[in-house]
């Protein structure tokens, strides 16, 4: 399979970027969109818009760019044979870790639609940086191969 795939490497590594661009920048304006919908009175029409801007955000934007990720991201994998490096296990780490708060972040939205407010604006504002340092370090791992 290695072999197979070398000569489109480059562009599954383009489209691996592309994508990854396109989840993170979801996963910053998700928690937004959170603060400003618990903002909103409950039932309102304001809250009921915020409703659906985060269904469209999560069903139109952030699963098919977790999916395409992965996908792309696992054929690079074997392209470069990086199952066997240490770089690679902690970055496969930090990219589950990453999806796990992708799939609360989901489960949120759904506890938000149903009216149920759990988490105040402070604790999103604060929860918005975890793509941030989640993602800084994903980079380093993936460009410096720190070992």
């Amino acid at each position: 399979m290695q072999e197979a795939l070398l000569p489109i490497y480059a562009w599954l590594k383009a489209g691996h970027l592309i994508f990854v661009i396109f989840w993170m920048a979801g996963l910053f304006m998700l928690p937004r969109l959170f603060v400003y919908h618990q903002e909103a009175a409950e039932g309102s029409e304001e809250a009921t818009k915020f409703v659906d801007r985060e269904r469209k955000l999560l069903k139109i934007i952030l699963l098919p760019s977790i999916v395409v990720v992965w996908v792309l991201g696992l054929l690079l994998a074997s392209t470069i044979g990086a199952w066997s490096s240490g770089w690679f296990h902690a970055k496969l780490l930090f990219v589950i870790l990453l999806s796990g708060y992708h799939g609360w972040m989901s489960a949120y939205a759904k506890k938000l639609a149903r009216g149920e407010r759990t988490l105040s604006g402070k604790q999103l504002r604060l929860v918005n940086e975890v793509p941030g340092v989640a993602v800084a370090i994903i980079v380093i791992l993936a460009i410096v191969k720190p070992f």
